[in-house]
C-alpha cells in the first residue's frame, strides 16, 4: 500500500504527489517574494523589526502549508525573547502548553538575531531531551537562514566546512550547535536554548527527573561565553513539581507562565529593570479577565479544550496545560480557597510568625521557611501576611530569623509572636537555645514537633475550605513574590517535593487560633 503524507491542512496525498505539490508551492512563493523584495524591500525589513513580525514574514519558509495563527500569547513570548536580545533578561523561563510553537519560536529567534538585529556573531547551543528534535530544529534554522528570501535581505553567508545538522556556522563567527540535553557538558555560547529538557515518561521517574535537574543546575548554568552578558532560555511544559522549571524558578529566572485556561489569582506579570534605565517597567501582564478564558482560542477552541481534558486526565492537564503540576495522589488544599485582600483590617492586633527549619543545606536540600499570619478581630478571618524561604546555612538561618523579627517588630510593635519548632534530642534543644538568645526582647514560643504534617495542617485546611483564610497582596511585586510559590506548594501538599512553607503556615495558624500569647523572652532555660 502506498504511503500517504499529511499536508497539515486535512489533505492526504501519496508521497510523490505531496512532494511535487510542496515544491510547486515553494517555487510560487520564491517568485512572489523575489518580486516583493524588489518592490517593497524597506517595508519587509520594517515588518521584521520585531520578532513577531519576522515570524509572520518568514512563516511560509518553514511552514508552506500550515496557516500562520498568531495572537497575544505568541506576542508575549516574542516580547520576552526581545528583552533577552536587548540584555534586559539574562535568564528566562517560559512555561506553555503543548502546541504553542515553542520549538519553532526558538528557531525564528536565532534567525532574527542573526539577520534583522544584525548579530550574526551570536553563538548558540540548542538542546532538547531528544537528539532527534534538537537536530530537526537546527536543520530548520539552517534552512531558514540559507533561504533565498533571507539571504536577499541579510547576507549571512554559511561556511561550507561547518555545515551539518548537528552544527553549522556562518562567516561572521556565529554558529549553532544542537545537542541532546544529556550531553551538555563542554562547550560555551552566547545563547543556551533549552526546549523541553524532560520527556513525559522520564519526568515521572524520580531517578531520571533528578538527573535532568542536576544537568540543569550543574552542566547548563556555566555554558556561557560571558556569564554576565550572555543568556539562557528555557521553554517547556510543566511535567512535575520538581522539574527543571521548578529549579529555574529557584535560581531566579524571569518566568513567563501561560496556562491554557485563565485562573483568577494566577495572573502572570513581568516587571523588569532595563539595563539602560534604572526604573522598573511592566513589559507584560496576562490580559485575560475571566476564569477559564482560553489562551489561544484560534488554535485551541473550547470544544477542543474539553476533549483534551478528557483525554489527558486531571494530572496531565494540570501540569502540561495549566503549568501547575500536582502529584497523582492529590492534595489537602485547593488554590482557589485562598482569596486575596489588599490591606490588613485595623482590628488585626495580634500576629504570629512561625518558622520551619531545614535539616540540611545545599541546592537540593529542604528550605527553611516562615509564614506570618494575623486575624481579623471583627469577623475572625485569618490573613496570611508574609512568607519567606531559603536554603540557608545554620549561621545564615540565625541571621534571617533575627533580622525578620526586627522587621516584624517595627511593623507590629508588641503584637508579634515568634514560634520556633524544637526537634527532639539534645541537638534540637541546643539549637533552640541559640536562636532564643538571638531573640532576646521578642515574644518567642518554642514547641516540640509532634504529629504528622497532615494532622498539623488539617485545621488550616478546614478554615481555608470554608473561605475563612485570605492572603495579603500588596501590589508590590517584590513584597508579593512569595505568594505564588507558597500556593504552588500548598496545592500539592502532602505529596509535593517541598512542604516547608505549609508546615510553617500550619504552625502559625495553630498558634494564632488555639494558643494564648507567650510572654516576652528575656531569659529562657531550655
Amino acid at each position: 500500500m502506498e504511503s500517504l503524507v499529511d499536508l497539515g491542512d486535512g489533505r492526504l496525498l501519496p508521497r510523490d504527489k505531496a512532494e511535487a505539490y510542496l515544491e510547486l508551492l515553494r517555487e510560487q512563493h520564491r517568485r512572489r517574494e523575489a518580486a516583493r523584495i524588489r518592490n517593497e524591500r524597506a517595508a519587509i525589513i520594517a515588518n521584521c523589526s520585531t520578532l513577531y513580525g519576522f515570524i509572520k514574514e518568514f512563516w511560509f519558509v518553514l511552514e508552506p502549508v500550515a496557516k500562520f495563527k498568531g495572537g497575544w500569547a505568541l506576542m508575549a513570548m516574542c516580547d520576552h525573547l526581545e528583552a533577552v536580545t536587548r540584555g534586559d533578561i539574562k535568564r528566562l523561563l517560559i512555561t506553555v502548553p503543548p502546541g504553542m510553537m515553542k520549538s519553532l519560536l526558538m528557531v525564528f529567534w536565532t534567525a532574527w538575531e542573526w539577520g534583522p538585529k544584525g548579530m550574526p556573531h551570536i553563538q548558540v547551543l540548542a538542546t532538547s531531551y531528544s537528539q532527534k528534535n534538537a537536530f530537526r530544529d537546527n536543520q530548520k534554522l539552517r534552512d531558514l537562514v540559507s533561504s533565498e528570501k533571507f539571504q536577499a535581505l541579510w547576507t549571512v553567508e554559511l561556511r561550507t566546512d561547518t555545515n551539518a545538522i548537528s552544527k553549522f556556522a556562518n562567516t561572521k563567527s556565529g554558529w549553532c550547535e544542537a545537542r541532546p540535553f544529556s550531553k551538555m557538558t563542554g562547550g560555551r555560547a552566547n545563547r543556551v536554548k533549552i526546549d523541553d529538557p524532560h520527556d513525559t515518561e522520564g519526568a515521572e521517574s524520580p531517578v531520571q527527573r533528578k538527573k535532568t535537574v542536576k544537568i540543569m543546575r550543574e552542566a547548563i548554568s556555566d555554558r556561557l561565553n560571558d556569564m554576565v552578558e550572555d543568556a539562557i532560555v528555557l521553554i517547556m511544559q510543566r511535567l512535575h513539581q520538581g522539574d527543571c522549571a521548578a529549579a529555574a524558578k529557584e535560581m531566579g529566572y524571569v518566568h513567563l507562565e501561560l496556562p491554557m485556561e485563565f485562573e483568577l489569582g494566577r495572573r502572570c506579570k513581568t516587571i523588569l529593570r532595563p539595563a539602560n534605565d534604572g526604573s522598573p517597567a511592566l513589559i507584560f501582564e496576562d490580559p485575560r479577565q475571566f476564569e477559564g478564558e482560553l489562551l489561544f482560542p484560534e488554535r485551541f477552541p473550547a470544544a477542543t479544550i474539553a476533549q483534551l481534558k478528557k483525554d489527558k486526565g486531571a494530572y496531565a492537564w494540570a501540569g502540561q496545560y495549566q503549568q501547575r503540576p500536582a502529584p497523582r495522589e492529590g492534595g489537602m488544599f485547593e488554590r482557589g480557597w485562598f482569596k486575596r485582600v489588599g490591606a490588613l483590617p485595623l482590628n488585626a492586633t495580634r500576629f504570629v510568625r512561625a518558622w520551619d527549619f531545614a535539616a540540611s543545606e545545599g541546592d537540593t536540600a529542604d528550605y527553611s521557611a516562615s509564614i506570618k499570619i494575623t486575624r481579623d478581630g471583627h469577623d475572625g478571618a485569618f490573613i496570611l501576611v508574609h512568607g519567606r524561604r531559603g536554603r540557608w546555612s545554620p549561621g545564615r538561618v540565625e541571621t534571617e530569623v533575627k533580622s525578620t523579627a526586627e522587621g516584624d517588630r517595627a511593623q507590629h510593635p508588641g503584637a508579634i509572636t515568634i514560634r520556633i519548632p524544637q526537634d527532639p534530642g539534645s541537638s534540637g534543644k541546643s539549637y533552640v537555645r541559640t536562636l532564643v538568645k538571638q531573640l532576646a526582647g521578642h515574644a518567642v514560643k518554642f514547641e516540640p514537633v509532634t504529629g504528622s504534617k497532615e494532622v498539623r495542617a488539617k485545621a488550616l485546611a478546614v478554615q481555608a475550605e470554608v473561605g475563612n483564610v485570605y492572603i495579603l497582596e500588596t501590589g508590590d511585586p517584590v513584597k508579593d513574590a512569595w505568594i505564588e510559590d507558597f500556593l504552588d506548594e500548598l496545592e500539592v501538599f502532602p505529596a509535593g517535593a517541598n512542604d516547608d512553607q505549609v508546615d510553617a503556615a500550619a504552625d502559625a495558624f495553630n498558634e494564632l487560633a488555639l494558643a494564648p500569647p507567650p510572654l516576652t523572652v528575656k531569659r529562657l532555660r531550655v
